[in-house]
């Protein structure tokens, strides 16, 4: 008899336990529900948690709280896309006030992605000159291009400039070739930004700067004196790629809200879909 009255406490304790966890609960997602009304996404979610962590077996209040979480995370991606459109369309009026400065390179019938250069920078008015050429793509990638013709192969496959006592320098090129054209040897060498030695974050810090030298570093080195004009070219493209960088960064952003909106989207129409079977 002792034992019987000892189980049939214990049961009663439990039960009031979890009574007491479902009303504890209940309160929560109360909670929850204002904060989602009141558009503070943030403290539902973190509400939300909790219910999870602090009453594990008030099953259906979080099978509630799943629910809302769901509607939640909708509405935070949904918000999510409304600021990205903004900031898209700064971007797009950045690009559009900049973009006439430009000229863009493109065979359609084999290129996916062209490139814009600095008009003054475009090989028909450089033939036979010895000079850094930047150029950025349509998704905002910039490179440079060493281009020497001003005598013999001198195997080129870095540069360096300097402006006063400062310089920088890229590292070897992976991407240097030789030609000739009616006999006159022609080099060129490729350095995309991120692997070009700082030399596109210098030409832009001392844009304003007279006489920078640049100097082709191969088997015996050439040097020469830089253009104004393609200074300015780089410095330019520079800004060009920055605001190219930007918009797809954006679209990527995009790309993940909208994806992440079908998949809860896809979750709460399943939920409902059950509710009604």
């Amino acid at each position: 008899m002792k034992k019987a009255g000892l189980t049939t406490l214990v049961l009663a304790a439990l039960l009031t336990a979890c009574g007491s966890d479902d009303k504890k609960a209940g309160e929560l997602f109360q909670r929850a529900e204002l904060s989602f009304a009141d558009g503070d996404y943030s403290l539902a979610k973190l509400q939300i948690d909790s219910i999870r962590t602090l009453y594990p077996k008030a099953f259906d209040v979080r099978k509630s709280a799943v629910r809302l979480m769901q509607q939640v995370d909708l509405k935070e991606q949904q918000k999510t896309l409304v600021y990205l459109d903004s900031v898209m369309a700064v971007k797009q009026a950045e690009l559009d006030s900049i973009k006439g400065r430009f000229v863009l390179e493109k065979d359609t019938a084999y290129q996916e992605v062209g490139n814009y250069f600095y008009p003054t920078q475009v090989v028909e008015k450089n033939i036979g000159r010895s000079f850094l050429r930047g150029q950025v793509n349509e998704l905002g990638e910039m490179s440079l291009t060493s281009i020497y013709c001003a005598g013999g192969n001198i195997h080129h496959t870095a540069v360096k400039v300097t402006a006063g006592d400062l310089f920088a320098e890229t590292p070897a090129s992976p991407d240097s070739y030789e030609t000739t054209d009616l006999g006159k040897a022609i080099e060129k060498a490729d350095y995309k930004l991120g692997n070009d030695g700082g030399v596109i974050a210098f030409l832009v810090a001392n844009r304003d700067k007279k006489n920078i030298r640049l100097e082709f570093i191969g088997d015996r080195n050439y040097k020469t004196v830089m253009q104004p004009n393609d200074v300015k070219a780089i410095a330019e493209l520079s800004e060009l790629a920055r605001i190219l960088t930007g918009i797809e960064e954006i679209k990527k952003e995009q790309k993940e809200a909208n994806l992440k909106i079908q998949f809860v989207t896809r979750k709460i129409e399943e939920a409902e879909a059950g509710k009604e079977e």
